[in-house]
Order: C-alpha cells, then sequence, then structure tokens
C-alpha cells in the first residue's frame, strides 16, 4: 500500500464515519475478522473497513504499553506500536526532565508520540519529529484526541535538519529496527548513535533512548547511563546528559525504586546459604550487582553468575529473593526422585548460565502432586548445579 492511500486511509478513520467504524470495533473479537468485516462491508466502503479493523487490532496491542483508556482513543502504525515507549516509562522519564527545570523539548524520532504525550502531560510544551508522513498524522491525531495539541507540536521532517537551540532539552529515540528485524550496532541506529551523541552535546539537558544490550565501553565519559525495567523486565537504556556524568543506575518500575553505581569491586565467590538472589534484569544491565550484594551482605555463586547468596533474609526492591532448601549436582534422575518424594507438581524452573531449557526440564522430570517448588538452573563455583527451593517474601 502506497504512502497516498495510507494517508488517505487514515485521513478518513478521522471523519464521523471512521470514528462510528472505530468506536463500533472496540471490543471485537480477531478471530471473527472475516465474518465482521463481511458484515461491516455492506454499510461502508471496503477501504475504509480495511483501514477501521487495522487500527483495531493496533489499539488492542496496544493495551499493553498505553491502557486501555488511552490506547482505544489513540492512533497506530504497525511500527509505532512495536517501538512506542511503554506508557510507565515515558511518565517516569518525564518526570525526571521535568524535575530538571526542563519546560520545552524538541523531541526527534518520536514514533507514533507515546513520549511526546508523556511529556506534554508533565507539563512540557514539546516538537514531535518524525520523517514519516504518517507517523507525523498520527502524533498529530493522537495529541488532538488526547487533549495535548496545544502542548504538541509536529513536524515531518529530517530530525537532522532541526534545529534545537530553542529548546531546553533534546529527547532522541534512534529507530533500532530495520529490514532485518533488530539492528545491535548504535551506529547503524537511524539516526546513528554518533549523531544523537553529538546533538545531546549541543543542548542544556539530554535523553537518549538505546538498546539495554549497549555496551558500558560505547557510553561516553560525560553521560549517565540509566537502565529501566518495569515489571522485572528490562525496557530500555538512556544516556543522560547534564545530570551525573560517569554515573550508572537502575531505575525498576513502577516502585521507582532506584540504584546508583558507586564503582564496587565484584563480590566475592562463597558457598550457596540459605538464601539465593536474584537480582533485577536493569541491575545486572547496569553492573551494580555488587551494591546489592553488600546490602544483602552477600556474595556470588560463580564469578560469572550473577546470583547473590546469604544467610539472611533482607528485605531489597532490587532482586528476587529464594528459600534453598536443597544444592545438587546437575542431575535430571535425582532431580526427578527428588521432586517425587516431595510431591511437586507445580514446578517452577528458572536458569542462568546453564544451556538446559526449562521446558525441556519438565518434560524429562513430569511433576506430579499438590505441592510447588523452584529449580534454579545455574554453575556453583563452576559447577553444573540444581538448586531446589521457594519464593522467599521480603515485604
Amino acid at each position: 500500500m502506497g504512502r497516498v492511500t495510507d494517508l488517505a486511509s487514515f485521513a478518513a478513520l478521522l471523519t464521523p464515519e471512521g470514528q462510528k467504524l472505530l468506536a463500533a470495533l472496540r471490543d471485537y473479537d480477531p478471530a471473527q475478522e472475516l465474518a465482521v468485516a463481511s458484515r461491516l462491508r455492506r454499510e461502508h466502503p471496503a477501504e475504509l473497513v480495511s483501514a477501521a479493523l487495522g487500527q483495531a487490532r493496533l489499539r488492542q496491542r496496544a493495551v499493553a504499553k498505553f491502557g486501555a483508556e488511552d490506547a482505544y482513543r489513540m492512533y497506530f502504525t504497525p511500527h509505532g506500536v512495536e517501538q512506542s515507549t511503554r506508557a510507565s516509562v515515558g511518565t517516569y522519564r518525564a518526570a525526571r526532565l521535568k524535575a530538571l527545570g526542563v519546560r520545552s523539548v524538541a523531541d526527534l524520532c518520536s514514533g507514533i508520540g507515546g513520549d511526546a504525550i508523556a511529556l506534554a502531560r508533565a507539563g512540557i510544551s514539546v516538537l514531535a519529529v518524525d520523517r514519516d508522513p504518517l507517523t507525523a498524522e498520527a502524533v498529530r491525531a493522537n495529541a488532538a484526541a488526547l487533549g495535548l495539541a496545544e502542548l504538541i507540536e509536529v513536524r515531518c521532517a529530517d530530525v537532522t535538519e532541526i534545529d534545537t537551540s530553542p529548546y531546553d532539552a533534546v529527547f532522541v529515540d534512534p529507530a533500532r529496527r530495520g529490514g532485518r528485524g533488530r539492528i545491535f550496532d548504535p551506529e547503524a541506529y537511524s539516526p546513528p548513535l554518533s549523531w544523537a551523541i553529538d546533538a545531546a552535546r549541543r543542548a542544556p539537558h539530554a535523553a537518549l533512548k538505546v538498546a539495554p544490550g549497549i555496551p558500558h565501553e560505547a557510553v561516553p565519559e560525560e553521560a549517565e547511563a540509566e537502565w529501566i525495567s518495569d515489571g522485572g523486565d528490562v525496557k530500555e537504556a538512556v544516556l543522560w546528559f547534564g545530570t551525573e556524568p560517569g554515573a550508572r543506575r537502575a531505575t525498576l518500575l513502577p516502585s521507582g525504586a532506584g540504584l546508583l553505581g558507586r564503582g564496587l569491586p565484584d563480590p566475592a565467590v562463597r558457598p550457596v546459604g540459605r538464601y539465593l538472589y536474584e537480582p533485577d534484569g536493569a541491575v545486572i544491565r547496569a553492573h551494580l550487582v555488587a551494591e546489592v550484594a553488600e546490602e544483602l551482605d552477600g556474595g556470588l555463586i560463580d564469578e560469572t553468575i550473577a546470583y547473590i547468596t546469604a544467610d539472611a533474609l533482607v528485605p531489597t526492591p532490587y532482586a528476587a529473593a529464594y528459600e534453598i532448601t536443597d544444592e545438587l549436582p546437575f542431575n535430571l534422575k535425582k532431580l526427578k526422585a527428588l521432586l517425587r518424594e516431595r510431591e511437586v507438581g507445580t514446578l517452577t524452573v528458572k536458569k542462568r548460565g546453564s544451556a538446559v531449557e526449562p521446558e525441556e526440564i519438565r518434560r524429562r522430570v513430569k511433576p506430579k502432586g499438590p505441592h510447588a517448588a523452584t529449580v534454579l538452573l545455574t554453575r556453583v563455583a563452576g559447577a553444573p548445579t540444581m538448586l531446589i527451593g521457594r519464593p522467599a517474601a521480603t515485604s
């Protein structure tokens, strides 16, 4: 489908007829799409029905990121749903910029406007720039639908041609997907990370959204690097300029718990104690396992594995705790016998430093019984090991 057709179809969705269709499709079942499409085409143009069904599917997908109240009022492109910032992360970042005194932001590579919406809701005026005409129209429609049009100016342009000097801050979210999927080389981003860094250096404040797997050596010396997780899943890394040069930070949402690196050496390796702690992914990506180990008075079970062991149960937002009941060399027959003896039917399998897949373990041991257990496949002092236990509540 060409861009002219795309724009025409999108514009049709904004008409009263298009709005009526979208409202009717809010809770439709995609499994019934053929029947729904046939029925609607008796009353509406086929192209409009196709556009409305496509938008309804995208809105359903977007609920996980934006919540139902916003998602069913917003407009999306397939790429926009995939790449947009989760609302909780955008809200956190906007609050941080607001706390820095930022009143205006040039949002470069705005996508469908997830970050622009969060910034505007924080009372910050936004220039949202995207070079794709359809995406720019989606941002404009989203700003209007959410009552934020006065705070969000939309410009369809190449971000490299934008003068950002009038703005207090620059936010750049380079495209990290291409025709062949995810892009891992920061210089292959669009625009390249080096361009984004140059743009950041020219602004009083800046935030660059990058993949969480960015090598620490790729972080400029004057930047703060922050890894953000939401609900235990690492969502992104952000390079901040105009904050704390050289800082390394992990932020956990929705709690907002933040851990700042202190440059500690790696923890010592020690025998497995009564408790095992699995640090949040943002903590691991930020290389802050040592800070958590110090807080827990713990050590590592292996110098290459990010599991912390300790003798006491200490409340921490930065790691999930397990009470360990058994430590066995890796052996599926022994595991099966132990689980049968304990009457374990609900088995959670986690792994770190093991090539064995959890589904393979469940298939081989065939757990059966009324009890639950967790098995952690890992290495202890270099040896493949099975640690059996249960989650320990630390709150």
